[in-house]
Formats: C-alpha cells, structure tokens, sequence
C-alpha cells in the first residue's frame, strides 16, 4: 500500500501536467502514451488493447481522472512487484512530463540544476500526505529545509522562512511543489554557497531520505580471510549494510543482514586502531574503526536504529519519523482542539454562572425593593403623625413668636438708628482716614525723592572722595619725591658746607700767611731801602706761595648756590 500510494504522487504529478485546460480531463491518445511509459518503467508487460477495452463505451474525448483511476488500479499497479523496477526511473518520467509545464523560474533565474530540482520534487512528494492537490504543511517544509541546510553546515534563516510561510495563501491550503521549488530558487538558503556543495547536500539528503539509507560514509573494516584493515564505504538501510570499495558504489564488496538476532558492541584499541566497534550476527562478527569518537558513536547509534526498525518490521526510517510527525501534529491538534472545548465549555459554564448570579442579583434587588418600599410606606406614615404633632406645635410657637417678634421689632427700630449714627460717624471717620493716608503717601512720595537726591548727592561725595584721594596719592608721591630731592639737597649741601668749611680753613691760614708776609714785608721794606732787589724777590715769593680767593672758588660758588636753593624753597 505504500508503494501504490508513493506511485500514485508521482503519476497525479503526470496526469495533471497533461490536462492542458485544467477541466480534470486528459484526451485517450495521452492517457495511452502515459500508460505505456509506465508499463517500461513499472517492467510489467503492455497490454495496448486494455485501456480501449475498459472505455470502449466512451466517447474518443478525453477521459477524467476518475474514470482513469480504475484502469489505472487493475491493468497497472495491481500488477506491480516491488523490487522488480527502479522507482527513481518512474520518477523521472513523471518529473520530466509535468516539469515542462510547471517549472518556471522566476526572471529567468535557474539557481538548481535540473537533478537538484528532480530530487526536491521526489523528497517533497515523499513528505506530503496522501491527500489531492499535494501540498506540503509548513512544518514539512522546516524539516526538510532544516535537513538541506545541516547538510550544507549553514544554518536555516529563520527571518526568511517565517516570511515564505507567512503568506496568506500558504496557511490556507499549504504549500505547492512549484511554490517551494521558487522558493529555493530565489538563493535565500543557497546565498555565499557554490553550486557544487548545494547539489552535494541535496543528493545527500535525497539519499538518505528517498533513497532510504540511515547513514553512510568510510569506515576501516577487518577482513575474515586474509585479517588485514581495508578502507570502505558503507551504505546503512533498515535490514542491510552494505560496503563497497569507494563512495561510487559501483563495486560492493559484501552485504551484513540485520536482524533481531545483531547486535552492536565497543571494542577497545587494539592492532594500532581507535574508536573501534563490531557487529554480531548469527554467524560472523565483523570489527571496524571509525575515524574518531563523534563517528563511532553515531554509527553505533545508526546501526541500532536499523536493527530496531527491522525488529519492528519497518523498512524506512524516515516513513517512521513522518508517521511520528504526523501522529504529534495529530496529538498537538487534539490537544488543542481539547484545550478549544474545554475553554469552550468553561466559557459557557462561566455564562451560565454569570446569568444566575444575574438572576439572583435580581431576585435580591427586587426583594429588597418591596423591603425599602416597606420601609418608606411606614417612615411616611411615622412622618404624617409627626407632621400633625409638629404642625400643632409650630402654630403654638407662631403664636408665641409674634408676641416676641413685635417686641424685638421695637428693640430693632432703636438698635437700627442707634447703628445709622454709627455708621455716620464711621464714614466720617474713613473720610478722614482716607485723607491722612494720602498725606502719608504724599509724604512718602516726598521722601522717596528725598532719598533719591541724597543717594545722588552719595554718588557724587564718593566720586569726590575717589578724586580726593587719588589727589592725596598724587600729593604723597609728589612728597615722597620732595622728601627724596630734599635729602639729596641736604646731601649736597652738608657736601659742599664741609667743601666751604675746608676752604674758608684754607683762607684763614692763607690770611694768616698773608698776615705773616705782610709783617715781613713791613720789615723787609725797613730793610729794603738799601737792598730793592731783595725786596723784588720778597714779593715775587709772595705772589707765588700766596693766592687770593675770588669769586672764582669753588667753595665759594657752592655757597652762594645753597643760599639762593634755601630761599626758594622758603
């Protein structure tokens, strides 16, 4: 059954890329070219007459897809053998029909090559549901995008993704295989990547997912015979690991059936190989080497993966993780649906409650409606006989008030003119009151002025004072500088006063001298009148030793110089 129900993807794919005015009807001369194609790729042997036969009631117009369906049900897939075709060749044929029609690239932009773009139309088909037109839930879409994007060591933008999925059209009926196949070809996942490692990620998740291998790569194996270590390349499946000599697997070099009765063990390092593992079986136990630890551990994990599927008798491994997708999705909308009800009902639960509290809040009010109603009924009729007993002492009051009142009228009639002559005096009072505050405010104003004039008459002291006392610095430096010249007079005058002293000394002894000669020259003049060349000679010594003073002096000059200096400071 689910052989039939992958094939059938494929042919839907094949039979509406030959519906040309999309009505849900291809013509007998396509469907007979469809047929035979598929009898080559199925290896099931033709019957050209069938399809003639089983509509030979119709017309030759074209025939619906329902009416297609039995035909295709008896004389194609009921005659199937899985293991007899290569479905990879049956996909391609139906690839190559419908991709014709519907794979366009935008702008003319052809991001992956045509292989790239087969396997993701094969792995979108796988992961959609069996439900027509095929769509593929959001969610399918993360995964798949996810395992493209592990596989090329990137990381899937989120930003990107949650807008692709965002658009209304792709919440309401899902996503279409063209509308991924655009997607992908926009570059948004490919964008830095070289074409040569996006095509390896998707082959390589295509033939872990389509081609349902759980896991591959090289491993060290013992050999049996010869016990040497041979480099391989193992290829896991659900009950099979084969080995071939290189990636290409064109040569393989044994197979090891997994069954219930395998089983996976750690060895240690030994014969200078690490991370080393076997694999039991009935019969043989074969050992390998891992290149590292990470390695070992995910094909030991693989393996047991393979062998409890096979226990299980599931023969693909990603059919089961889609099915636990499926059946989680299922869960999470029951859950959810369960939440929707059980909110649903508590919601009317809670309108339920609301409307009897509702209720009971009427009930309350109008109960206590009528009790107030009760309650005012006998407050009134209290109030009336109150009203009568009060009314009757009021009149009584009245009464007695008039009398009061006429009386106080008198008292009120002297009171009144008693505070009319009050109130005259007082207005005569403000009169007067009023005057004297604009004399004081006149007095005021008067002052103001005052106290303007005289912080005026401030100003010009302090200006004064200031030139004062800039004339008095003047002044004093004008003394200081007096004081100096007369020190430096009284300097030069006690100077020349000792040079005065020294000359007027000099002439007293000159005078002496003088006086000295005189008398003997008097003498020698006794003497002379017998000898006048002695006396000649007398006054030529004298001449000589004796000098006059003039005004010439220097002594003298500096005499006459301090008297005249003395009088003008005077």
């Amino acid at each position: 059954m689910e052989l039939r129900a992958e094939l059938l993807k494929s042919i839907w794919y094949a039979f509406t890329s030959l519906d040309v005015e999309k009505s849900g009807k291809v013509s007998k001369s396509q469907l007979k070219v469809l047929s035979h194609n598929l009898y080559t790729a199925l290896n099931i042997p033709h019957d050209p007459v069938a399809l003639e036969d089983h509509f030979s009631d119709d017309d030759d117009g074209p025939v619906s897809n329902q009416g297609y369906m039995p035909y295709l049900n008896k004389f194609i897939l009921d005659k199937v053998v899985e293991g007899t075709f290569a479905k990879e060749n049956v996909d391609e044929f139906c690839w190559t029909l419908c991709a014709k029609k519907n794979y366009r690239p935008k702008n003319g932009v052809d991001v992956l090559p045509d292989k790239d773009a087969f396997h993701l139309w094969c792995l979108f088909n796988f992961l959609s549901e069996d439900n027509y037109p095929l769509v593929l839930i959001p969610e399918e879409v993360e995964y798949l995008l996810k395992k493209i994007c592990i596989a090329m060591s990137v990381e899937l933008s989120c930003v990107d993704m949650e807008d692709f999925i965002s658009q209304e059209a792709v919440q309401q009926s899902g996503i279409t295989v063209w509308a991924f196949l655009d997607f992908v070809n926009t570059g948004r996942l490919t964008s830095g990547m070289v074409k040569e490692s996006v095509t390896m990620a998707i082959d390589e998740v295509y033939q872990e997912i389509a081609g349902n291998i759980i896991k591959q790569g090289y491993l060290w194996k013992k050999g049996h015979l010869r016990r040497n270590w041979n480099e391989r390349w193992f290829s896991l499946q659900p009950s099979t690991l084969h080995y071939y000599v290189s990636e290409d697997r064109k040569e393989c070099k044994g197979c090891i059936e997994l069954s219930h009765n395998c089983c996976v063990e750690v060895l240690p390092e030994k014969e200078g190989k690490r991370c080393m593992f076997c694999v039991k079986t009935l019969t043989k136990t074969y050992e390998m080497s891992a290149p590292d630890t990470k390695q070992r551990q995910e094909w030991t994990t693989a393996i047991q993966t393979a062998i409890r599927l096979c226990v299980e008798g599931k023969k693909s491994l990603h059919k089961d993780l889609k099915l636990r997708r499926r059946e989680q999705r299922e869960e999470r909308e029951r859950r959810h649906t369960a939440k929707e009800e059980e909110l649903q009902s508590l919601r009317l639960l809670q309108w339920e409650r609301e409307s009897k509290l509702a209720e009971l809040e009427l009930l309350q009010d109008a109960q206590k409606q009528a009790q107030t109603a009760l309650l005012q009924e006998e407050q009134k009729r209290i109030q009336h006989v109150e009203l009568q007993r009060t009314l009757q002492e009021q009149l009584q009051q009245a009464e007695e008030a008039r009398a009061s009142i006429q009386a106080e009228m008198a008292l009120k009639d002297v009171e009144t003119e008693r505070q009319r002559r009050r109130i005259r005096e007082l207005e005569v009072m403000q009169l007067r009151l009023e005057e004297a505050l604009h004399q004081e405010m006149r007095a005021r104003q008067d002052e103001e002025v005052y106290f303007l004039a005289q912080a005026r008459l401030l100003v010009e002291e302090e200006e004064k004072m200031k030139a004062l006392l800039a004339l008095q610095e003047e002044q004093e430096q004008y003394i200081l500088k007096t004081q100096r010249e007369k020190q430096e007079l009284r300097q030069e005058m006690v100077t020349k006063s000792q040079a005065l002293e020294e000359a007027q000394h000099q002439l007293e002894k000159v005078r002496a001298s003088r006086h000295r000669m005189d008398q003997d020259i008097a003498v020698s003049a006794t003497k002379s009148v017998s000898n006048p060349d002695l006396l000649l000679n007398l006054l030529d010594s004298y001449s000589s030793i004796v000098s006059v003073p003039s005004l010439r002096d220097p002594g003298l000059r500096l005499y006459h110089q301090r008297n005249e200096r003395e009088k003008n400071l005077q």
